[in-house]
């Protein structure tokens, strides 16, 4: 097929294509996926160098058929403006540098110009300002005094501002997030510090109160100790009184006992053998009558030796008769050949 007679099929075909790419753009304009509160938008993608050639380098080094072929092969396969480097819009911008007086290349320049147009600003519309701005130069090559291309450029400049705007909102707020957080953590450890020390002090108080009350039963047991042992000295002390008392009485009364007959005990046999000495401190009632009425041993010197004759001997004493029954002490001394 000749160059004219593909032009001429392209441009029958155009309208159908173009209302065919307007609702396949259309389809594939996606809503930005919504953000989490609180997480960081997906950023912008920023504009490619603007020094960049609008035509790729291999699409410009292609000879003239070689750009007829890939223009209608792009046109058929609706690769109008898309993508970089293989597209028709590049094909064609190569073709009119490289056949400059080429009526109908221009002619399907000016037919693609639209789908450009629209590409361009649904790119601009998602913040893709990279393909913006390439798609940008692309119009721009093949109309520099197209209506659209300041309101274009001026979209493109304002996304950007407004990109690196909110960015930069973004980025203080990620930034403000994270010192909020960082106080938060150092306010939670300084929590945790403050409820170990409390837990720390309460450990010490009981620990305290532990060894105040230990201290205290301690205070307390000896206390009653000392109570006890003050007791038994009273105890001992009254006891001590009462036998000083007795004693007394006893050294009191005896004098008004005046004895009739007080025979001496007779001397054990076995401790007359053995040479045994000893006594006996007996203690002793005698009744009106002057008679021993009773007798008991209160110590005795060795024990169990001299008692039995020790009281056998007393029980036969006989006093002058007294107005009154008398007690008192007498001891009685056992020695061998006494």
């Amino acid at each position: 097929m000749s160059h004219v007679s593909t032009i001429a099929a392209a441009r029958r075909w155009m309208p159908v294509a173009l209302v065919l790419a307007l609702a396949a753009c259309s389809g594939k304009e996606e809503t930005p996926a919504a953000t989490a509160p609180g997480a960081a938008a997906p950023a912008a993608t920023a504009p490619a160098d603007a020094a960049a050639p609008a035509v790729a380098a291999k699409v410009q080094s292609m000879g003239t058929e070689q750009l007829r072929e890939a223009a209608s092969q792009a046109l058929r396969e609706n690769r109008m403006y898309a993508p970089a480097g293989d597209n028709a819009i590049e094909y064609y911008l190569a073709l009119r540098d490289k056949t400059p007086d080429d009526a109908s290349v221009k002619s399907a320049l000016t037919d693609l110009l639209p789908y450009t147009l629209i590409a361009a600003e649904q790119h601009l519309g998602r913040e893709d300002f990279s393909e913006a701005q390439r798609l940008v130069a692309l119009i721009e090559k093949v109309d520099p005094s197209a209506p659209a291309l300041p309101r274009l450029k001026e979209g493109m400049t304002k996304g950007v501002q407004v990109a690196a705007k909110r960015t930069e909102d973004e980025t203080a707020k990620v930034k403000k997030d994270a010192e909020d957080r960082a106080k938060q953590l150092v306010e939670q450890q300084r929590l945790a510090d403050q409820r170990v020390k409390e837990a720390e002090a309460a450990k010490q108080i009981a620990a305290q109160q532990d060894a105040a009350r230990r201290d205290s039963e301690r205070q307390d047991a000896e206390r009653q100790a000392a109570a006890r042992r003050e007791a038994e000295q009273k105890q001992q002390q009254a006891a001590a009184q009462a036998a000083t008392a007795a004693r007394q009485a006893a050294a009191t009364a005896a004098p008004s006992l005046r004895p009739v007959s007080t025979p001496a005990p007779r001397y054990p046999s076995e401790a007359l053998r053995s040479g045994t000495s000893g006594e006996v401190l007996v203690e002793i009632t005698v009744g009106t009558d002057g008679s021993v009425t009773n007798a008991r041993v209160l110590r005795a010197t060795p024990s169990r030796v001299f008692d039995r004759e020790a009281l056998n001997a007393v029980k036969r004493w006989r006093f002058e008769p007294v107005g009154a029954p008398v007690t008192t002490r007498r001891t009685l001394v056992f020695a061998p050949g006494g």
